[in-house]
Order: structure tokens, then C-alpha cells, then sequence
């Protein structure tokens, strides 16, 4: 297993939540705001977390908090961004969106590091998830050319390095549920609370 010291947490926060209304990151459950959920997962497994998000009231969580490098392009310029300000080779991207995510369910993803992959990301229920992911540093260089090109799609940046998925068992499908209506996030609190 990689020690945490190789490890840094990328949490991406800086979608519009044009759907939400609000600020995502900020949206609560069980009192406790979504980011730091993802911040409470990460913790035992990083040794630092950096925050992506163009929001300065992110600070006031105190971690280092760095800008897109390109505006309005989505998550791929988010975790080129978070890859670009991160000092070490492995670095574990989250979105600030999914609120049930498990330190257990990251731990996965380093348990099945594999030296050929540049990304290994999870595949719950069927569906790979790139924003619950390890990233090499190194796709950074990836993103970017790709960014270059005007190129905004994910999943088309991340067919462009050596991915491998690691399934979930279906006890750990609610774990990656994420939010992006007031709908979703009211099924993920019926799925929170029983």
C-alpha cells in the first residue's frame, strides 16, 4: 500500500451547481456540510488536501485552496488543476458532491494500485467514476493538452491514459451516490437515514 505521505486528497468544488441553485460544497447533511464529508474520507489516507474551487469562503476550512486554471471547463480543468498544484505522485480526486463516501472506499482504490494504471477509479453498479479516483500526477500533462484542444469531456480525458476499474459490491452502491437536484439530494437523505 502507497503511504499517505505519497498521497494528496484533490476535492473538486468548483462546479456552478447550476441545477442546485447553491453552492454544493455547502449543502449539508446529518448538520454537516458535503465538503467535509469528503475532507472526514480523505483525511486518514492523505497527507495533504487541496481544495479546487474558484469560492474563497472554502478558506475558512483552512486548506490550501487553488483556482481552475481555465474557467468554466469542468472537471477536467479541475483536476488538472488539483494534479498541477499537488507535490506527490498519487493523489486521490473526489467531488465535493458525494457526501456518503467512504474512507473504506477509497482505501480501495490504493489497495489496488497498479503500477501499469495511471488512473483507477471506482465502477459502482455498472458505472465508472472518475470523480472518485486515483490520479497519477502525471496525467496532468494529459489534461492539459487536452485542454489546449478545447477538449472539455471527461471520461474522454481519461480513455487518453491506462485506466483500471475496481467494482464495488452492490453493499456499497449508496457510497457514490451523488447530487445534483433537490430530488437527488432528497433520496440521498432517505438513503442516509435508513
Amino acid at each position: 500500500m502507497i503511504d499517505k505521505k505519497n498521497i494528496t486528497g484533490i476535492i473538486l468544488a468548483g462546479g456552478k451547481s447550476s441545477r442546485m441553485g447553491t453552492d454544493k460544497g455547502f449543502l449539508t447533511l446529518n448538520e454537516k456540510p458535503f465538503i467535509q464529508h469528503s475532507i472526514d474520507a480523505l483525511t486518514p489516507l492523505v497527507s495533504e488536501i487541496i481544495i479546487v474551487s474558484d469560492n474563497p469562503d472554502y478558506n475558512v476550512l483552512g486548506y490550501e485552496r487553488v483556482t481552475d486554471i481555465i474557467k468554466d471547463a469542468g472537471p477536467v480543468a479541475g483536476i488538472c488543476s488539483g494534479l498541477e498544484a499537488s507535490k506527490t505522485d498519487y493523489n486521490l480526486v473526489l467531488s465535493c458532491d458525494i457526501p456518503l463516501i467512504k474512507t473504506e472506499v477509497l482505501e480501495k482504490l490504493i489497495v489496488n494500485r497498479d503500477t501499469d494504471a495511471d488512473i483507477i477509479q471506482i465502477e459502482s453498479n455498472g458505472k465508472t467514476m472518475p470523480l472518485i479516483a486515483l490520479y497519477k500526477k502525471q496525467c496532468h500533462i494529459v489534461f492539459n493538452e487536452l485542454l489546449k484542444k478545447d477538449e472539455r469531456r471527461l471520461r474522454v480525458a481519461v480513455n487518453q491514459c491506462r485506466v483500471k476499474n475496481i467494482p464495488l459490491e452492490s453493499k456499497d452502491y449508496n457510497t457514490t451516490m451523488n447530487v445534483n437536484t433537490k430530488e437527488e439530494l432528497k433520496q440521498l437523505e432517505h438513503a442516509h437515514n435508513h
